[in-house]
């Protein structure tokens, strides 16, 4: 039997004054002593001297020699911990209070340096451990309309082991996972409006439809980061699992993923794909169990740069994906496939490069082998590390390893002979610079080779049958440390440049798409952080890295922070990013699904090179996006942003006095009008961007796009009748009431022409209103002579055959609303005389048209039926009354016929209509009418369809004496 004896120790947390006041006989005391205490008396005393506070949670990270206290007067203790650990408790002291006013748990993110505070108020704090406990930034649900009254206040939290994300649970309500830089990545509250969480307090019976309801108590990541684990504050008894999927965050010793957006789960890779609409999808790619099974989980994902392969590594080995083929493949031998210990994952060219850990001699190496055979007997090279490599990348054919603490090493790879297995290729891997650089910021998570902007080409195969590149050896790469900054290193002097900071992601772009229809080449990279999406482009300066010239922060491409970038869609031009979705079925929990989403960022390379007088490649480059998804859109958010930033500069500078030149430079927004004047949706950008900006700065937006009636005039002749109708608003501003109304009566009689009866309804509205506002407001020497508004009064297809019978109403009218009403009392009558119902039912619906009065006044014009025959077979045959909407139309017009009692028309819809109660009521008071209309079915074959109609009719009207039916009156 074995006895385990357990001793126990305890120690305190004390500063000097507390500790040299009170004996520690078996009691070790953790001291407080900074020199602020021992400087001034007055200062405040510490939580363990005042006796009230008591300690609540308690951490401690290895890495960083930090124990963490809090109080729960919400007092924090930051100790640090000897060499020996908590084996001397003697050793550890309390270096700094965080004195906070509502802390309710802490959790530290070793990795990254932060400390995470969470808070009654529901909000997590986040500070530096580096810099002095900075404060960061506050991540909360605020934004998504949840208070601190829904959630309750922060009951955990929880980082993930590479500390790129934590988990926050509430006490309340919820769970949600955040990444450093405040991008929601999941959210287990159901999104259906703020009002939806107007109170926490829920009814059991809707927990079916959100997990955790009754609020989160515990919370922990599995090793590796796929799963959650949550225990729920009103249900302790049972545990939830979410399964997670990694995006592939291009750090460490894992190459950049650019022909693929890939996400990775334990057991399966998600990739991102487009569909034939352009739209993107998930494809799920389930990893063989023969392998996974044996090497759960998955541990590292990267695409090949041609696109055609996915590496794929567990705990041991690793196997390729054919995305061509879709065809896997394996190690054959399994003894084999167990000696490797992938670190991480490279593709240089054809080749996949494997950071190897042998755990034997505790060191590491690089594994070359090709593509077409994963097996010892066809590995390439071998190449020792000198340690344990912390950052690599690959550009064409040079190889960066990075040592702890800081130490770079360039390798170049020559291949001899053709690299296939018909041959017998040599691989020659030699160094060409090493660098030893002496610095006091945080290790780099990430670095990657910045190609020279003139380097062109991947691995090419050369005519004497040996693979190389005639490539210059990249001299500068981007450096990006764990505390977020991103500097550039020049590997020629060693000197590095700080740019920014607050970075988590970033892609470098240029050179590494050679694609014709490649969109992004004149990017040189991108990067995402709090900030959002930051584009930089290539300088010509004197200074190329000087910041105000080289980085340009697109406010557009701030992504959705539920929306995390995953990488770019060269040949679409768009940045990829993947969010959470929730769908609900009958089971208990929802559906937790990710949704890949887009954002285009071909606005934002037009206006760099318009900026730069690249005209030229603007105009190459907007044409290879002419048949992209959102063009239109990508159009109109470069002029919106290029005006906005025109009318928000200061007046000042726009009204300096500008130099004399013979041929005086055009404003970017000029050149902007001036590229998109080259595609068709010109005119729909510039109205649409006009239509989003204040009414003051017309004028300056048309100097530019051009003379808004002449733009009217365009959309006018080329039948753009919608896009002509925005303009009319733009003219009214710009060129006056008058203008407008002429140009808007021209456009209405075209849309009643083309049937667009609910665009005719809106310039109707348009001209009633500003007819009334302009007479209201111009005095009568102002006003327009007849002659010229006779000029308004334009003639219809159809001549009316009772004009002479207009209403004294009519003629009463202002010249303005009465042309407006001769137009529309035309096309009625041109839609009456051609029996046209359908479209007259529209046209009253759309325009508002009074059908009432227009039937009383037409009784006996263009609405006459002259025969009840030919008009019912005519009528019918117009309406088809087979479908629903035809009889939707005819119940209209019947509505309105029997309000005017307008006989001949009641008679035939009615019929068509089949209502015979309608016609029962007619004939009874008309009994001569119904002998006519009982004859006229009955002697038309035509009708024959309508004799169970008469028979029913007869029925009903049998009751009626002979001596009526005789002498009934006249109809």
């Amino acid at each position: 039997m074995l006895l385990l004896f357990l001793f126990l120790d305890s120690f305190k947390l004390g500063c000097s004054v507390c500790s040299s006041e009170k004996p520690t006989a078996v009691v070790d005391a953790l001291v407080f002593d900074p020199p602020s205490l021992q400087e001034n008396s007055n200062a405040r005393p510490a939580p363990c001297c005042t006796g009230n506070s008591s300690i609540v949670h308690v951490e401690l990270s290895v890495k960083l020699r930090l124990l963490v206290a809090l109080y729960s007067g919400c007092h924090i203790a930051l100790c640090t911990v000897g060499k020996k650990g908590l084996k001397q408790p003697g050793s550890i002291r309390v270096e700094r209070w965080l004195n906070t006013d509502d802390a309710m748990c802490t959790s530290v993110a070793s990795e990254q340096h932060i400390l995470a505070v969470g808070c009654s108020r529901g909000v997590v704090e986040l500070y530096d451990l580096a810099e002095n406990m900075r404060h960061i930034r506050t991540i909360s649900l605020y934004d998504w309309g949840y208070s601190v009254e829904d959630t309750g206040p922060v009951a955990c939290i929880s980082w993930t082991p590479d500390n790129c994300a934590f988990a926050v649970g509430c006490k309340f309500r919820g769970l949600t996972v955040w990444s450093v830089s405040g991008c929601r990545l999941m959210c287990t509250i159901r999104q259906t409006g703020s009002n939806s969480t107007s109170s926490p307090m829920v009814k059991p019976n809707a927990l079916k439809f959100e997990p955790l309801m009754g609020g989160t108590s515990h919370i922990q990541w599995d090793d590796n980061g796929y799963k959650l684990f949550a225990v729920e504050e009103s249900l302790s008894e049972r545990v939830l699992a979410f399964s997670f999927a990694k995006c592939c965050l291009n750090r460490g010793l894992s190459g950049t993923t650019y022909s693929h957006q890939v996400l990775y789960g334990d057991d399966r890779i998600l990739l991102v794909q487009p569909d034939d609409a352009d739209e993107l999808k998930l494809l799920h790619l389930n990893v063989p169990v023969s392998y996974i099974s044996q090497n759960w989980p998955v541990l590292h994902v990267v695409a090949s740069n041609d696109g055609m392969y996915l590496a794929v590594a567990g705990s041991h080995g690793l196997v390729l994906y054919d995305l061509r083929n879709k065809r896997w493949r394996f190690f054959g031998d399994v003894t084999q496939e167990q000696k490797i210990q992938c670190r991480g994952l490279l593709w240089l060219g054809k080749i996949v490069i494997v950071c190897n850990y042998v755990e034997s001699s505790n060191t590491y190496e690089l594994l070359f082998f090709p593509r077409y055979h994963l097996d010892y007997s066809s590995l390439l090279y071998r190449k020792p590390l000198l340690g344990r490599p912390i950052a690599m990348d690959v550009f064409q054919d040079y190889i960066l390893v990075t040592y702890s603490p800081f130490d770079v090493h360039i390798f170049h790879v020559v291949i001899l002979g053709e690299l296939s297995p018909a041959s017998n290729p040599v691989l020659q891997l030699s160094t060409v610079r090493e660098l030893s650089i002496m610095s006091p910021k945080s290790p780099p998570v990430s670095m990657r080779f910045i190609p020279e902007q003139h380097d062109k080409g991947l691995l090419k195969q050369e005519t004497n049958g040996s693979s190389g590149l005639s490539s210059e050896q990249p001299s500068r790469c981007l450096i990006l440390r764990t505390n977020g900054e991103l500097s550039v290193l020049d590997m020629d002097d060693g000197h590095e440049h700080a740019l920014t900071n607050s970075v988590e992601l970033f892609w470098v772009t240029c050179s590494q798409f050679e694609e014709k229809d490649s969109l992004i080449k004149e990017v040189s990279w991108l990067d995402y952080g709090h900030r959002g999406m930051q584009v930089w482009y290539p300088s010509h300066g004197a200074d190329p890295f000087k910041q105000e010239d080289f980085l340009q922060l697109d406010p557009e491409l701030e992504f959705d922070r539920e929306v995390y970038p995953l990488g770019l869609l060269p040949n679409v031009g768009v940045v990829v990013g993947v969010s959470q979705r929730m769908s609900f079925s009958t089971a208990e929990f929802p559906c937790f699904e990710p949704s890949p989403q887009a954002q285009t960022i071909l606005h934002c390379l037009l206006r760099h090179l318009l900026q730069r007088d690249k005209i030229e490649e603007a105009l190459r480059l907007a044409n290879l996006s002419a048949e992209k998804p959102h063009f239109s859109h990508c159009l109109e958010w470069l002029l919106f942003t290029v005006f906005d930033a025109d009318i928000s500069r200061p007046s000042a500078s726009k009204n300096q006095v500008p130099q004399k030149v013979d041929y005086p430079k055009k404003s970017l927004l000029e050149k902007t009008c001036d590229l998109l004047r080259n595609f068709p949706e010109y005119m729909d950008v510039v109205v649409s961007v006009a239509r989003k900006t204040d009414g003051r700065h017309w004028a300056d937006l048309f100097s530019a796009a051009g003379r808004s009636t002449e733009m009217f005039e365009e959309c006018f002749q080329r039948r753009w009748y919608r896009t002509a109708a925005c303009y009319i608003l733009v003219i009214a501003k710009l060129e006056g009431p008058a203008v407008s109304q002429y140009c808007a009566l021209r456009l209405l009689q075209a849309t009643l022409d083309e049937s667009l009866y609910e665009l005719a309804g809106e310039l109707v509205r348009f001209l009633l209103r500003s007819g009334r506002d302009f007479e209201n407001a111009t005095s009568d020497s102002e006003k327009l002579s007849p002659r010229f508004l006779g000029y308004f009064l334009f003639r219809s297809p159809y001549k009316r055959q009772s004009s002479d019978l207009k209403s004294n109403s009519m003629k009463e009218l202002s010249p303005h609303i009465a042309s407006v009403m001769n137009i529309l009392e035309s096309h009625a009558s041109y839609l009456m005389s051609g029996k046209e119902l359908s479209k007259l039912v529209a046209f009253v619906k759309g325009t508002q048209f009074d059908l009432v009065e227009y039937l009383q006044r037409e009784r006996l014009g263009s609405a006459r039926l002259e025969n009840f025959a030919s008009a019912l077979e005519l009528i019918g045959q117009k309406l088809q009354m087979d479908t629903l909407q035809s009889r939707l139309d005819a119940e209209f017009l019947l509505a309105h016929m029997c309000s005017v009692k307008f006989k001949e028309w009641i008679v035939v819809l009615a019929t068509l209509l089949r209502r015979a109660e309608v016609l029962v009521d007619l004939f009874r008071h008309d009994l001569r009418l119904w002998k006519a209309y009982s004859i006229t079915l009955q002697s038309h074959d035509v009708f024959r369809e309508y004799l169970d109609l008469l028979n029913m009719l007869e029925e009903q009207l049998s009751s009626v004496s002979d001596l009526t039916l005789q002498n009934g009156p006249l109809s």
